[in-house]
C-alpha cells in the first residue's frame, strides 16, 4: 500500500518573523567585553566603576585625561607644556602620518602638570596609551625631565603613572636618551630630599621600565598589569623556554621585590595620599 505526505504549501504571509529582527541592536559604542571573563557590560556601568570590570575586577586602560581627574581634586589639575609636541625630527618614512593620527587622540604621549591630591600640592604626570602606545619620544623625556625640574624648584612631590611600550623607534638614538635624561632629573630631585611614586599600569614596558618608571621612592602598581622591560615573547623565543603563566605580572614582580604593593583603582588615590601625608606633606592653605 502506498502512502503518500501531504505537505502544506508555503505561504508567504504564515511564515514565521526572522529571530534576529526580535533580537534588539545594541550599538557598539554602549557595551565593552571583558577580555578576561568575557562578559558583556555596558559602558556607563564600566565608567561608573572606574574602567574596571564589575564581574571579575580586570582593570581596563585609562585615558590621561580619565586618570587625571582619578587622581586630582576636583579642577585643580593646570597642565605644563601642552604647546610641546614631537615632530619627524630624523625624517623617519611614515612617521608624521602617524604622529597625525595620534594626536586625534591625545596631543602627546604624556601629559604633565600641578594639581592637588588629597589637598596635597604635588605634580602629576601621567602617560597616554592612545599616543602611539605611549611610546616615549623626545618631547616625552623633555616633558617629564621639566616636571620634575619644576617639582625640584618649588619643593613638590612627583607622581607619575606609566604606561608604556617602551622607546619611540621612528626617533632612534635620540629616544633612548631619554631615560638618562629623565633619569638624572629624578636623581637631581631625590637629592633634594623630596618624595617620588611611580603607579604602573598596564603595559609598562620597554625604556620607560628601564628608567623613571622604576626610579620611584615607593612603586605601585595596579593589578595583573605587564611590567617588563622585553616582553615574554622575546624572551620565550630567545631562552626556547616556557614561562610561567603569571611571569611579568605586576604580582609576580612584586614577589621578586621590585614593586611595593599592588593597589586596584579604586583604593589608588587614597594610598597615594595617605603616602604623601605619611612624608610630612601638609594639605595646601585654601
Amino acid at each position: 500500500m502506498d502512502f503518500f505526505a501531504f505537505v502544506k504549501p508555503k505561504n508567504e504571509l504564515e511564515s514565521e518573523p526572522d529571530a534576529q529582527q526580535n533580537v534588539p541592536f545594541i550599538p557598539e559604542e554602549m557595551w565593552m567585553k571583558c577580555p578576561k571573563c568575557n562578559t558583556l557590560q555596558l559602558t556607563t556601568d564600566m565608567e561608573e566603576n572606574l574602567n574596571v570590570c564589575t564581574k571579575c575586577g580586570h582593570h581596563f586602560r585609562m585615558s590621561a585625561r580619565q586618570r587625571i581627574h582619578l587622581f586630582a581634586d576636583g579642577e585643580s589639575f593646570a597642565e605644563h607644556d601642552a604647546e610641546l609636541t614631537g615632530s619627524n625630527i630624523l625624517d623617519f618614512p611614515g612617521y608624521d602620518q602617524k604622529l597625525e593620527k595620534a594626536r586625534q587622540k591625545a596631543s602627546e604621549s604624556v601629559l604633565c602638570g600641578e594639581c592637588l591630591i588629597g589637598g596635597v600640592r604635588a605634580v602629576l604626570c601621567v602617560m597616554e596609551a592612545g599616543f602611539m602606545m605611549g611610546s616615549m619620544g623626545t618631547v616625552t623625556g623633555e616633558k617629564i625631565t621639566r616636571a620634575f625640574e619644576y617639582a625640584t624648584g618649588q619643593g613638590l612631590p612627583v607622581v607619575v603613572c606609566s604606561v608604556s611600550g617602551g622607546a619611540r623607534m621612528q626617533e632612534g638614538i635620540l629616544s633612548l636618551m631619554q631615560m638618562a635624561k629623565t633619569s638624572g632629573a629624578v636623581k637631581r630631585h631625590s637629592d633634594a630630599g623630596l618624595l617620588y611614586i611611580t603607579v604602573l599600569t598596564d603595559p609598562t614596558t620597554g625604556g620607560v621600565t628601564a628608567s623613571f618608571a622604576m626610579e620611584g621612592d615607593i612603586i605601585l602598581a595596579e593589578p595583573n598589569t605587564l611590567v617588563a622591560f622585553a616582553g615574554p615573547r622575546v624572551i620565550e623565543q630567545t631562552m626556547r623556554q616556557k614561562l610561567p603563566r603569571d611571569f611579568q605580572t605586576s604580582e609576580f614582580v612584586m614577589q621578586k621585590g621590585f614593586i611595593d604593593a599592588v593597589v586596584t583603582r579604586d583604593k589608588l588615590k587614597d594610598t597615594v595620599t595617605r603616602l604623601l601625608k605619611m612624608h610630612g606633606y601638609k594639605e595646601a592653605v585654601q
